[in-house]
């Protein structure tokens, strides 16, 4: 029965020369030692197969616990990788506006509740918070300086660091993941992903088990025990069993400490059990006996124990996989993305040369028109030849009609300064009007419109709010494809804003044509989203950034059977 060499051998027998009292007081002696070493054993077999029981739960509970810090860590790093090569965030650094900052700070703030993260921010080369997903707030990152920060210095160095730390402003504890941000080749600051994983902390306080994760260097990083933070990790003593499992995607180690109390408790507890059952001599079988079953069905608890824990460890990788998919699925929608923005950049260097062949019609065109009036003037006789007077009247007149043509591309294509400024709405209608009319009329669709006041006013800048006219009306035209009577109908309407009571028109361009359907008008504004083959699906997209930046509104109406599309421009009335 004695494990670890010991054996117990009672040897009764009747040697001459020993009295009867002696030979009971031998079987005395022997009984109770035989009494003692299956009490010794008992508790012995019962603490070491609680402690193992034990062990097998702490063990399963820790790389639960490691898993999902690993999967929050690999989150958080893959928020702080895409954002690294984001095109508004990597514009934002290069060449910081307030418009760039603002954009990046609220693209930090929906994707901070998405994730979440406890605060996402951006820096320049020197370590200056240009924008922060904490804008709103008093204590907000923005303005404060962390080129001290090895989080900053790694990553301008080697691309990427992580450091927890204590945060400066916040004073709260946190893993900072930061990330370079490149342009051409070149660092222009950096993204910076701040975790402080409250709720992973919270999840493990409670029934008198202690999990802390401690660095390379053994300083404790997230705890059950506040207290512990930042410090050496603690020596929990003999009478706690402690499991370690190491934090995926990290150099971090997770420990946690299970107390030993309950099993000491248990094993005392079958003792006495043995104790109380093994005094009669004659019950020694029946304990015996007893005892296997008892070991019998722990075995079946503990391969059911397994079973299910291998199920829920096959549930978890499956989990994990299907996670993976998604990330994949990311990155083939990030390619994709950057394919679409090489389109747009192919469409904007289109922009440049229509500029520049506008800019170069116009010598030409201004000899051709001074040789007409030259012909005009040279003719002896002002009644002869009445038709050579006409056509050299209308190459003049056809002229001035590609002059003007050529003078709105080239104020289309300029670049927008980004100013506001108190813009006549006739002025910018009629160049809209005159840039999409060759288009239009080589379908002959009329556009009904009323008259504009010549002294109405609105804030905005002549350039884009042209730009946001002409693909109101290139939209309505191409809508209208195959429409047997074509037409596009503009209306013009002045009122106040609910919100704040500003003055404001409102100008909707509608269309007789089929209209939206309701997949297209949930994702009218979605970028890169388009039904037109060569489109880019980042018209309406600039259009609305461009009407919010005018302090306006560009929006649709929504789908309506036998009705087409109407979409309203609301602009704010220079008083």
């Amino acid at each position: 029965m004695a494990q670890g060499g010991l054996k117990v051998v009672l040897r009764l027998g009747s040697p001459a020369g020993l009295s009867r009292r002696t030979r009971r007081i031998l079987i005395a002696a022997g009984v109770l030692a035989l009494f003692a070493v299956v009490l010794f054993e008992t508790y012995h077999v019962s603490f070491q197969r609680g402690k193992a029981r034990l062990s097998d739960e702490a063990s399963a509970t820790a790389q639960g616990r490691a898993m999902t810090l690993s999967s929050e860590l690999a989150k958080q790093r893959a928020v702080a990788l895409i954002l690294a090569d984001d095109r508004d965030v990597i514009e934002g650094l290069s060449a910081p506006t307030p418009v760039r900052t603002d954009l990046m700070s609220r693209k930090f703030e929906d994707l901070r509740a998405q994730t979440g993260s406890s605060v996402i921010y951006a820096v320049d080369t020197t370590g200056l918070a240009l924008a922060a997903s904490n804008w709103r707030d008093e204590d907000s990152f923005i303005g404060s300086n962390y080129g001290f920060r090895f989080y900053f210095t790694g990553a301008m160095t080697t691309g990427e660091a992580w450091e927890y730390a204590l945060g400066n402003v916040s004073l709260r504890p946190g893993l900072y993941l930061s990330r370079r941000v490149e342009a051409n080749g070149q660092p222009v600051g950096a993204i910076i992903v701040k975790v402080e994983f409250v709720e992973i902390e919270a999840s493990w306080r409670g029934a008198d088990v202690d999990t802390v994760a401690v660095d390379p260097g053994g300083r404790v990083t997230l705890t059950s025990t506040p207290d512990w933070r930042f410090l050496p990790e603690p020596d929990f003593g003999p009478d706690r069993l402690v499991v370690s499992r190491p934090v995926g995607g990290s150099d971090w180690r997770l420990d946690m400490a299970v107390p030993l109390a309950p099993v000491r408790q248990e094993a005392l507890g079958m003792t006495l059990i043995a104790a109380l059952l093994a005094l009669p001599l004659g019950l020694i079988a029946a304990l015996w006996r007893q005892r296997l079953h008892r070991q019998h069905l722990r075995r079946a608890a503990e391969a059911r124990y397994r079973n299910d824990l291998e199920q829920e460890v096959a549930a978890r990788t499956r989990d994990l996989s299907e996670e993976i998919g998604e990330r994949k699925a990311a990155e083939r929608r990030l390619a994709a993305m950057q394919a679409r923005l090489v389109q747009a950049n192919k469409l904007a260097a289109l922009g440049q040369i229509t500029a520049g062949v506008a800019h170069e019609v116009n010598q030409p065109l201004a000899t051709i028109r001074l040789l007409a009036e030259n012909g005009e003037a040279m003719m002896p006789d002002p009644k002869a030849a009445p038709e050579v007077r006409e056509n050299l009247g209308l190459i003049v007149q056809m002229t001035d009609r590609i002059a003007r043509i050529t003078s709105e591309l080239r104020g289309f294509s300029r670049k927008a300064r980004g100013e506001r400024e108190p813009v006549p709405l006739i002025e910018a209608w009629e160049a809209s009007l005159l840039l999409s009319a060759s288009r239009r009329a080589e379908d002959r669709v009329p556009i009904r419109a009323p008259r504009i006041p010549p002294g109405l006013l609105v804030i905005g800048e002549k350039v884009r709010l042209e730009q946001v006219m002409v693909n109101l009306i290139q939209n309505a035209h191409e809508a209208l494809a195959g429409t047997a009577q074509p037409e596009i109908r503009v209306t013009l309407s002045h009122g106040r804003r609910e919100t704040d009571g500003a003055q404001v028109v409102t100008l909707t361009i509608a269309d007789n044509g089929p209209g939206l359907s309701a997949e297209v008008a949930q994702n009218l504004f979605t970028p890169f989203l388009t039904t037109k083959r060569e489109g880019t699906g980042l018209g309406l997209v600039i259009s609305q950034g461009i009407m919010r930046d005018f302090g306006g509104r560009l929006w649709a109406d929504p789908p309506a059977p036998g009705q087409g599309a109407r979409f309203h421009l609301e602009l704010l009335v220079a008083v």
